[in-house]
């Protein structure tokens, strides 16, 4: 299989239904070989068909085995800064949460090949999130893993709290109701808490 095919498969996606991502993921999950044009044509941000492989790659992720991203660390969170589509914002936020979460679990894939510029990556585009216009989806996601990336970092605990009390506190219930978990969770020093963000 080639990447022509995946994208026929990617255009012939109508909507995000998961019966559509979960067709196309499986056809990847089948040909191994087809995940790395799909990272490609994730950050290919020209092409509004990066939305639906943005889509597909958080199925995997997600629904299959997060651990397929592990050999594109470096190209997924190169990418993540430019990224426009709110739709393929949303997808890719997920995955940064679902990574930081692999690797604080101590999951060892994560912690072999999840370097230091990976994370630093995640943490900057995060902030960047966090301060743009973003959905709520994208939000949540980003303060989970800036939190518990904050347990690395220990500057970024309190540059999201400050986020947090002036700007996403004042946004919508649901930003406000994850902002405050996560205040209370650094106010507390409850780093271990993860269960608690979600």
């Amino acid at each position: 299989m080639s990447a022509d095919y995946l994208t026929s498969e990617l255009l012939n996606i109508e909507n995000a239904k998961r019966e559509n991502r979960q067709r196309v993921a499986n056809i990847v999950c089948k040909q191994k070989e087809l995940l790395e044009p799909l990272v490609k044509i994730t950050f290919d941000v020209s092409n509004k068909i990066s939305v639906k492989a943005a889509w597909i790659l958080e199925w995997i992720c997600s629904h299959h085995d997060l651990h397929a991203i592990v050999p594109y660390l470096d190209e997924f969170t190169s990418g993540l800064k430019y990224l426009k589509f709110d739709s393929a914002i949303r997808p890719c936020a997920k995955i940064c949460e679902h990574i930081t979460i692999a690797y604080f679990k101590e999951d060892e894939l994560f912690v072999k090949n999840l370097t230091d510029e990976h994370m630093q990556r995640i943490v900057e585009v995060g902030f960047d999130w966090l301060i743009t216009d973003q959905k709520i989806a994208v939000r949540a996601y980003t303060m989970s893993s800036l939190f518990l990336l904050g347990k690395k970092y220990d500057w970024v605990h309190p540059e999201l709290a400050y986020l947090i009390r002036t700007k996403i506190i004042h946004e919508s219930k649901g930003c406000k109701a994850r902002g405050k978990k996560v205040l209370e969770l650094i106010d507390t020093g409850n780093l271990d808490e993860r269960k608690k963000l979600s």
